[in-house]
């Protein structure tokens, strides 16, 4: 049996290190590839490094022991702190790191080529991203779920323990105004899915109180409740959509920026279990089970990757991102790989949540499987012809981008597919929802469903990125009170709603603030940074 798992292990290896030869180039070079070998490569890694590379960690390096007692048990307050079922607790904490990050991020960093983004996307996450969160989340859950903030002047001292803390604050409004603006741009005169995305709240509250109030203990029921009301929101969406209440749901910039600032508000003032965690776990759903339709649809439709493997951007002076290629790959792919912000909810809410040491394997396992998110995002992105890539995420007209050598040949096609114009909506969010949308439509009986596929996938995005939103605004609120608590007690004290009330309110207010001023080419470099 032994040697069967050796050969096992041995025959996954060798079949990732084929996959990543054709995605290299190292085999037929002059062709274009197929999106099938970057499955294949990103996949057989990712198992290889969580059963070996993760596991040492969690035995050698940080020695997860269950005999501790976590402070989810020890300091269970039924709000900030209480014990979580963990396939819930992987939900959550899958949903709250896997915002905009793994989606956006490749998508932007494509039009440097496709091979540089998925280099970074895995050997990136391997080593770094899915090190740090784990580690950091150990470190957290052993120091009674305390910030990293608080960590750091713990170690290192009150001064330096302020500094990290003001760098982290600003770290997470930059970071929700960037997550924000995609998906403003998104749901921009778009009734259809403002509708189903504002309907993830209601659902969320009725899915919370179902678990914690009427029926304990019963996830399954519980998800799926809350899949066949979210499928149903979709659908129905249309029908909202082409009806005369549209206009309600036909929202400017201004109107969506409120909006998303309410919802980030109340997410953040109410009990976690009330909305913050059943809707992350619903999110959680979303997101594997269009990942993992995606990517059967690859692997069915082995689409072929329009986009060169490198292109003449990466010496700088996109259109998307002006930077070149070192460094503007790393910030663009951001959270993909590995990012700061992530050590935020790796000490935020995830430790004041587990109920036993041996779950903390949720922070490695969980930034591999957004790291894969962000591959099939970046192929999504990469099945796109660059003309219309670009034509999507610039305000570059056709001319303009054939004078640079991307004709641009079927935007208008595109947008009637999906009833919705999509030339000149940047943020990465349209062209990563069309790419996607493009390879649903194309497998069997799903021809002339293309709109319904990119609704789908705008809900999908929205999905990821407001979830990150609802945690990092709660995760700035505790910043805010254990910053301010040095100078106000009663601030420290999490329950105390006057305190909870204004650090929501200053947290919301900054990154709204940024959402209605800023621009993607300025937003997204900072997030990423």
């Amino acid at each position: 049996m032994q040697s069967v798992k050796i050969l096992m292990w041995v025959g996954l290896a060798v079949l990732g290190a084929i996959a990543l030869a054709f995605v290299a180039g190292l085999v037929n070079p002059q062709e274009k590839v197929n999106g099938l070998w970057l499955v294949v490569a990103a996949a057989c890694i990712y198992v290889l490094a969580f059963r070996f590379y993760g596991r040492w960690i969690s035995r050698r390096v940080v020695e997860l022991n269950d005999q501790r007692v976590t402070p989810a048990i020890r300091l269970n307050d039924g709000v900030n702190f209480h014990p979580t079922n963990k396939y819930v607790l992987f939900g959550h904490h899958f949903a709250a790191i896997a915002g905009a990050g793994p989606l956006l991020g490749p998508v932007l960093a494509a039009q440097f080529g496709f091979l540089p983004g998925f280099l970074w996307l895995v050997i990136g996450a391997v080593l770094a991203g899915a090190v740090q969160d784990f580690i950091i989340l150990v470190a957290s859950m052993r120091r009674n779920g305390r910030s990293l903030p608080e960590i750091a002047r713990d170690e290192l001292g009150l001064v330096t323990g302020t500094a990290t803390a003001a760098a982290v604050l600003f770290i997470v409004i930059v970071a929700l105004a960037g997550l924000g603006f995609a998906v403003v741009n998104a749901l921009y005169l778009n009734a259809w899915g403002t509708f189903t995305i504002a309907m993830t709240i209601p659902i969320g509250l009725i899915m919370g109180f179902y678990l914690q109030r009427f029926r304990p203990g019963q996830v399954a029921e519980v998800s799926l409740l809350g899949v066949v009301l979210l499928i149903a929101a979709v659908i129905f969406g249309r029908v909202v959509a082409q009806s005369s209440v549209a206009s309600w749901f036909e929202l400017e910039r201004v109107t969506l920026v409120w909006g998303l600032a309410g919802y980030g508000f109340l997410a953040s003032v109410l009990p976690g279990w009330m909305l913050l965690v059943p809707r992350g776990y619903l999110s959680t759903f979303m997101k594997l089970g269009v990942v993992a339709l995606l990517g059967v649809g690859v692997i069915l439709m082995a689409p072929t990757i329009e986009m060169p493997r490198v292109t003449l951007f990466a010496s700088g002076g996109g259109p998307i991102i002006p930077g070149t290629l070192f460094p503007f790959l790393f910030i663009t792919i951001a959270c993909g790989a590995v990012s700061g912000f992530h050590s935020l909810v790796s000490s935020g809410t995830t430790p004041k949540m587990i109920e036993q040491e041996s779950q903390a394997t949720v922070g490695y396992g969980a930034m591999l499987l957004e790291s894969f998110v962000g591959v099939m995002a970046l192929i999504a992105a990469s099945v796109l012809i660059p003309g219309d890539y670009l034509a999507i995420n610039t305000m570059l007209s056709p001319d303009a981008l054939t004078a640079m050598g991307f004709p641009v040949s079927r935007i208008h096609e595109l947008s009637q597919l999906v009833e919705v114009e999509v030339a000149g909506r940047p943020g990465g969010a349209v062209s990563l929802a069309v790419g996607m949308a493009s390879i649903f439509s194309a497998l069997p009986g799903m021809a002339g469903l293309m709109a319904y596929w990119y609704q789908f996938a705008l809900v999908f995005e929205a999905l990821f990125i407001l979830t990150t939103i609802d945690t990092g605004t709660r995760v700035g609120r505790y910043l805010i009170q254990e910053m301010g608590g040095r100078f106000y007690t009663p601030l420290r004290r999490m329950n105390w709603w006057p305190g909870v009330v204004v650090s929501s309110g200053l947290i919301v207010g900054a990154w709204g603030y940024l959402i209605g001023t800023g621009s993607i080419s300025t937003l997204w470099p900072m997030f990423g940074a």
